[in-house]
C-alpha cells in the first residue's frame, strides 16, 4: 500500500526535529562543566536570636499595660440638685385659666430634680487622691468612686480648675481593707506622633473599657479645637467618648501620660488628653491649698510675622504701628493689671521673657504658667525700634476681668 503524501511530510519533519535535538544535546554534553569552587559564594544570613527581637515590646503590650494600671482606674458617679423655676405669673392670668381650665398645672413653688452623671478618674497615691476632669464633678453635691472590682466608696471634691479642666476628688483609704491601687505617672515631654496610646475608662457607662490607637499630634492649642482652656492638648485616635472623661491615657509601658477629656463636641475619630505635667501641677495646688493660684500678666498678644505686621499697619483703626517682623506683639493691656502697672503698652513686642527668647504667644503663656503669683518676671521688649527691659510682678488670675 502506497503511503499518502502528507504522512511522508510529517515523518520527514519528525526526523529533522529529532536530529536537531540530538545535535544540541551533543554540543551541551561536550562543553566543560564548571567547577563548584568557581561559583560566586552565597552570602550567609546572620541568625538573630529570637530573644533579641523586640525585646522591649511584648506582643501583648496593651494587655500588659492595662494589667499594670487598670485596677487604679475608677468610675466617678456625681449627682447634683437642680432647681427648676416656677412658671411665670402670666400663667395665673384669668385668660389662661378660662382657656385651659384646671388642666394646666401651675406650680406655685420652684421644683427640684437630681441630675446624675458619670466619668472616669485614676488614683494617684496611697492617700486616696483621684485625678479627674473638672466638668465631671461640676456642681456635684454627692460624689462616689467605683473601683474595678465593683466596690463603691464615698468621695469628696477637694477642688477643681475650670481653665485646665482638672479636678481632684478624695476617697478614704481606710474604707478599703486591702492595699490601695495606684497608677504610675509618666511623661508627655518626649512623645512622638505615631507612638501607641491606650485609653481606659467608662465610656457611655461601660466600665473598664480599653481602647487603643496612636498619638496623632502634640501641642494642640485650645483655639484650634474650639475650647477655651489653658491647655495644649495631646491628640490621639484612641476612642474617647462621654464617660471616658477624666480617665488616663497611657503609653505602652502603662504609664499615665495624659488625662482624657471628651469636652470637644463632634470630634469623631479624634480624642484629646491634657498632658500629665499640667494635671500634676494643678492637682498639687488643689491638694495642698484647695485652690489654684495662676500667674497672670494681663495682656492680649499675637504671634508676630510679616503678614500680621502688614495687616496691622494697613489697618487705619489698629491704633498701633509695628516695626518688628518677629516676636510676640502686645495688642492690649488690661487696665490695672500687672502688665499695666509694670509699664507695658499696646504695640510692644516681647522678644524675651524670663531669659528665654520667644517667637510665639503660646510660649509666652507657657512660661507665665510656670511662675508663682508674686514672682518677678523680667522681659525684653522692642518699642518704637528701641530695646527696653521691664520687670513685671505676676498677679493672681482674676475671676472676672474689667470690661
Amino acid at each position: 500500500m502506497k503511503m499518502p503524501w502528507w504522512k511522508k511530510v510529517l515523518l520527514h519533519g519528525a526526523f529533522v526535529l529529532l536530529g536537531v535535538v540530538m545535535g544540541a544535546w551533543g554540543v551541551l554534553a561536550s562543553m566543560p562543566t564548571p567547577e563548584v569552587g568557581s561559583l560566586p559564594p552565597v552570602p550567609s544570613l546572620a541568625v538573630v536570636p529570637e530573644s533579641k527581637l523586640n525585646s522591649n515590646v511584648s506582643t501583648n503590650f496593651i494587655a500588659d499595660a492595662v494589667s499594670r494600671t487598670g485596677a487604679a482606674v475608677v468610675r466617678i458617679n456625681a449627682s447634683r440638685t437642680v432647681t427648676t423655676q416656677a412658671l411665670p405669673d402670666v400663667f395665673n392670668d384669668p385668660f389662661f385659666r378660662d382657656f385651659f381650665g384646671d388642666s394646666l398645672p401651675i406650680p406655685s413653688q420652684p421644683r427640684q430634680r437630681v441630675e446624675r452623671g458619670t466619668g472616669s478618674g485614676f488614683i494617684i497615691n496611697k492617700q486616696g487622691e483621684v485625678i479627674t476632669n473638672a466638668h465631671v464633678v461640676e456642681g456635684a453635691s454627692d460624689v462616689s468612686v467605683v473601683l474595678k472590682d465593683g466596690r463603691t466608696l464615698k468621695a469628696k471634691v477637694m477642688g477643681r480648675d475650670t481653665l485646665t479642666d482638672i479636678a481632684v476628688v478624695k476617697i478614704d483609704p481606710k474604707d478599703l481593707p486591702g492595699d490601695l491601687p495606684t497608677v504610675k505617672l509618666g511623661s508627655s515631654q518626649n512623645l512622638r506622633p505615631g507612638e501607641w496610646a491606650i485609653a481606659i475608662g467608662n465610656p457611655l457607662g461601660l466600665d473598664n473599657t480599653v481602647t487603643a490607637g496612636i498619638i496623632s499630634a502634640l501641642g494642640r492649642r485650645s483655639g484650634e479645637i474650639g475650647v477655651d482652656k489653658r491647655v495644649n492638648f495631646i491628640q490621639t485616635d484612641a476612642a474617647i467618648n462621654p464617660g471616658n472623661s477624666g480617665g488616663p491615657l497611657l503609653n505602652q509601658q502603662g504609664e499615665v501620660i495624659g488625662v482624657n477629656t471628651a469636652i470637644i463636641q463632634g470630634a469623631q475619630g479624634l480624642g484629646f488628653a491634657i498632658p500629665i505635667e499640667t494635671a500634676q501641677r494643678i492637682a498639687k495646688q488643689i491638694i495642698e491649698k484647695g485652690s489654684v493660684s495662676r500667674a497672670y500678666l494681663g495682656i492680649q498678644m499675637l504671634t508676630l510675622d510679616s503678614n500680621v505686621r502688614q495687616e496691622i499697619n494697613n489697618n487705619p483703626n489698629a491704633g498701633i504701628k509695628v516695626d518688628e517682623v518677629e516676636g510676640v506683639l502686645v495688642t492690649r493691656v488690661v487696665p490695672d493689671s500687672p502688665a499695666a502697672n509694670g509699664g507695658m503698652r499696646a504695640g510692644d513686642v516681647i522678644v524675651k521673657i524670663a531669659g528665654e527668647q520667644v517667637k510665639s504667644a503660646d510660649r509666652v503663656q507657657q512660661i507665665v504658667e510656670t511662675k508663682a503669683v508674686g514672682e518677678k518676671i523680667p522681659l525684653e521688649i522692642k518699642r518704637a525700634g528701641r530695646t527696653e527691659t521691664l520687670t513685671l510682678t505676676a498677679g493672681q488670675y482674676p475671676e472676672r476681668f474689667p470690661s
